[in-house]
């Protein structure tokens, strides 16, 4: 399968249980192909053990913070973006 997403910046923040141990969202702002053209987008994705889960929706435990942890690591990255526009080159 052809990579069609292009991480510009990304911050890591660990899950919760009961997700299993070593799992993380990776939360990324980038460039992802759609019908060929490049678009800027905002991702949160899975990663077990390292490696991202391609077709794995997040998914946030009730109870925990973990959707309040990722919201702020958006956060900052967007503000990231909007403060350091010009470090951070999309083609």
């Amino acid at each position: 399968m052809a990579k069609i997403f292009f991480p510009k910046m990304f911050i890591m923040v660990p899950a919760s249980n009961p997700h299993p141990p070593n799992t993380e969202y990776r939360v990324s702002i980038g460039e992802e192909l759609w019908d060929e053209k490049k678009n800027h987008v905002l991702k949160v994705q899975m990663v077990y053990n390292g490696d991202i889960a391609g077709r794995r929706s997040p998914s946030y435990p009730v109870g925990s913070d973990d959707f309040k942890k990722v919201m702020e690591a958006a956060n900052k990255l967007l503000t990231r973006l909007e403060n350091d526009d010009e470090e951070i080159q999309f083609l």
